[in-house]
């Protein structure tokens, strides 16, 4: 503490720092002091914070963990991390300027749980949003857990707290300096026990505890202290939350659970597909994992004891050594299927070329997505002549034009998903779900030219000038 002291005598409301004026206290912690802070030159665009680590010469880890902060956030870019506005020198006056999220952290709601299963799927697919988006920037938090998940006015999940933190293309010095395992006790995940920091489905994990902590009120793993105690999750399944609480919906075990697998291949391999799920109940497939009331037993804890012994959970093959690998092989794909109003010719071509985008990824998802057009006054007609209703049967229609791919690639655990939307603009309608769903690539029809189209736009131009992801676009051959 004396170190501390005597490197930053100064520090307090009013005190300047690099051109930045500390303004309140905000937060005290162990590692770090953050304030608030305005700009001392031209008007910041955004409301300020400044984090000043607290740093002396017997914490090593402290003073690495800070650099590595100072190396990473300025790579990131969107809502779900806080804009890099300035780092200070490490050798003389260490701090980072960064956005300030004035909403509350996850932290508090712990205190309130067991919070309603709608309201931790929601949570939970937010915050998995904001970690796909992380790992397509090429890193791995590692240190996933409510006190570094904030959240925005407009309700967007935001990652803090890059200390521990890996990036695929930036130096691992925490790797290099040390050789202990890294991160929170209740959150880490066993590849991390084995020294393992490029693996994605590790913050998977972490979420997965979180949700189970916020859905059951009580924590998967406790709150080890030792590496004894963190080394009982290599062969220790999480008690099910149907055993705490009665009436836990059988998809979001499933889920939780799934994220919690000992072996990261048994996980969902993309944030953005648990987020899928997160966000359609009806669209988990459900295993085992869902009726379980009891941990598995003793043969498999025994098994998982002596691969424990072994170091069987390792590092992801060599063709998935970055984050970004494991989340390219495994894409969300969005098959966009004007159902009711394309010609048998090009939907069966459509089909054709789905099959074989998703085979060229064996652990892609596949999200076909039909949209019935909706009057912008809700007074359309729900059902058809002969009283069915209208959305069951494209709903049936879509699952019968996607049955061949089913068949032919077995799309299993979840890898296949029906959504009909209701829209008074389709191509809108297909850009938002994308969206929202972090899709990876749109593919889908286009009907035959004709002059009113070509004057007003048709759906897959709309959709081509507007997706943030790549777009196939198929048009059955004019005949002669």
């Amino acid at each position: 503490m004396a170190a501390d002291t005597h490197r930053i005598p100064t520090l307090a409301s009013g005190a300047v720092i690099d051109g930045f004026r500390l303004g309140e206290l905000l937060h005290e912690g162990a590692m770090a002091r953050l304030w608030a802070a305005t700009s001392e030159g031209c008007a910041a665009p955004v409301p300020l914070v400044i984090k000043v680590p607290r740093i002396s010469g017997d914490d090593p880890e402290a003073i690495v963990g800070f650099e590595v902060e100072q190396m990473i956030l300025p790579t990131l870019r969107g809502v779900h991390v806080p804009q890099f506005i300035a780092r200070g020198d490490l050798a003389r006056q260490p701090n980072l300027v960064m956005e300030r999220i004035p909403g509350p952290s996850l932290k508090p709601r712990i205190d309130e749980a067991p919070l309603p299963y709608d309201e931790v799927a929601d949570i939970g697919a937010r915050v998995a949003a904001a970690l796909h988006d992380l790992h397509r920037q090429h890193v791995v938090h590692l240190d996933v857990k409510p006190s570094n998940v904030l959240f925005r006015a407009s309700g967007e999940a935001v990652l803090v707290d890059f200390g521990l933190s890996r990036h695929d293309r930036l130096p691992d010095l925490l790797d290099e300096e040390f050789r202990l395992p890294l991160g929170t006790g209740p959150y880490m995940s066993p590849e991390q026990l084995h020294y393992v920091r490029n693996d994605p489905r590790s913050d998977l994990f972490a979420l997965g505890v979180m949700l189970y902590l916020l859905a059951t009120g009580e924590r998967p793993f406790g709150w080890p202290t030792t590496v004894r105690g963190l080394r009982r999750r290599l062969y220790t399944d999480a008690v099910p939350p149907r055993a705490l609480r009665p009436g836990f919906p059988p998809w979001l075990q499933e889920a939780i659970l799934r994220c919690l697998e000992i072996e990261p291949a048994q996980r969902y391999q993309t944030a953005a597909q648990l987020a899928a799920d997160l966000r359609s109940p009806d669209q988990v497939a459900l295993t085992e994992r869902a009726q379980r009331s009891a941990r598995p037993g003793a043969t498999r804890r025994v098994r998982l004891w002596l691969n424990s012994l072994g170091g069987e959970t390792r590092s992801p093959a060599p063709r998935e050594r970055e984050a970004t690998d494991i989340v390219a092989r495994n894409p969300i794909v969005m098959a966009a299927v004007d159902i009711e109003g394309a010609a048998p010719e090009l939907l069966e071509l459509l089909r054709e070329t789905v099959r074989r985008v998703v085979q060229a990824e064996p652990g892609a998802r596949l999200a076909c997505v039909s949209v019935m057009k909706a009057g912008r006054i809700a007074m359309d007609q729900r059902t058809d002549a002969r009283g069915r209703s209208v959305h069951d049967r494209q709903l049936v229609a879509l699952r019968h034009w996607a049955r061949p791919i089913s068949l032919t690639l077995q799309l299993g655990e979840g890898r296949l998903t029906f959504h009909v939307l209701e829209a008074p603009d389709p191509a809108a309608a297909i850009v938002e779900f994308a969206a929202h769903s972090q899709v990876d690539h749109i593919v889908m029809g286009a009907r035959a030219h004709s002059t009113l189209r070509r004057y007003l736009g048709s759906v897959s131009s709309q959709v081509v000038a507007q997706a943030g992801c790549s777009v196939t676009v198929v048009r059955a051959p004019q005949p002669q």
